[in-house]
Parts: structure tokens; C-alpha cells; sequence
């Protein structure tokens, strides 16, 4: 997932990694940084051809963001409903976007749609040796497999 421009800009990056937390997600890997036109291309290539990607662009390109790793049981449906849908009008009220988007482009957050696009993603911002490996002591509450695996 990552914090865009627009999330940083209004300082509610904060807000946004505790609600992610709050959730029982756990970070695995987390940096800011300045995205470059390459990386952005290669982020965004499904969208490449379609008549807002210069927009989109313009945006990712016009300051910091916060990409990240996320762990977490059914982690892609549960980021996706934590943030709500693209457009924050049409996006449910206690849901980031529903709460802080303003427009689809600036929707504060973009989250993988699928395992393959979290497949095809993560390399593009992360090494492998940046993703940590490491357990909490309340992974077992938001895990079942995880509280009852030790009972035969």
C-alpha cells in the first residue's frame, strides 16, 4: 500500500498508519521516499493509456510518498475495505477515503487489488532483504490460525 502525496501534504500520515495498525495489520516494511517518472510508469502500467494517467502522474510525482508492506489475514480485501472506493464520493463514511478523500486522484491511499498486483508491486519498492520477518504478541488475536495452533 502506499500513503500518496496528498496524505502526506495534509498530515494525516499518522492517522492513516494507526488505522492500519488498529486493524491488527502488521507492518513489514515501510520507507518514504520520492517517487520518480520510471517507477510511477512501471507502478501505474495498467493505466498508462487511459485519458487521466497524466493527471495521475502529475500527482504521484509532486511529492513524498509512504509505500509500505502489509501482513495480515485476508489482507488485500481488508485494506480495500478500510480505505473504501477509489472515488471518496462514492466511498462509505468511516472509511479513509470516505472521511478524508477529496477526489479520486487525490484519494490519499492506494492499495493492491489483488495478490498478483501485490506480487507485481512490492518489488518495485522493495528489496527483499527490506521486508522484515518478525512476530507480535497480539498477531494471536487477529489470527486464529495463530491462537490455536498449538492445541492437537
Amino acid at each position: 500500500m502506499m500513503i500518496k502525496p496528498d496524505g502526506i501534504d495534509r498530515a494525516v500520515s499518522g492517522e492513516l498508519i494507526s488505522k492500519i495498525e488498529a486493524k491488527g495489520y502488521k507492518i513489514v516494511a515501510m520507507k518514504m521516499m520520492m517517487i520518480d517518472e520510471s517507477l510511477a510508469k512501471e507502478h501505474y502500467k495498467e493505466h498508462l493509456e487511459k485519458s487521466f494517467f497524466p493527471k495521475l502522474l502529475h500527482f504521484v510525482l509532486s511529492g513524498p510518498v509512504i509505500a509500505m508492506v502489509i501482513e495480515g489475514l485476508d489482507v488485500i480485501n481488508g485494506m480495500r475495505q478500510l480505505f473504501g472506493k477509489t472515488n471518496p464520493i462514492e466511498a462509505d463514511t468511516g472509511t479513509i477515503r470516505g472521511n478524508r478523500g477529496t477526489i479520486t486522484t487525490y484519494n490519499l491511499v492506494h492499495a493492491s487489488d489483488s495478490l498478483e498486483s501485490s506480487n507485481r508491486e512490492i518489488p518495485i519498492f522493495f528489496k527483499e532483504n527490506e521486508i522484515m520477518k518478525y512476530e507480535r504478541s497480539i498477531d494471536k488475536w487477529f489470527d486464529p490460525s495463530i491462537m490455536f495452533d498449538k492445541i492437537n
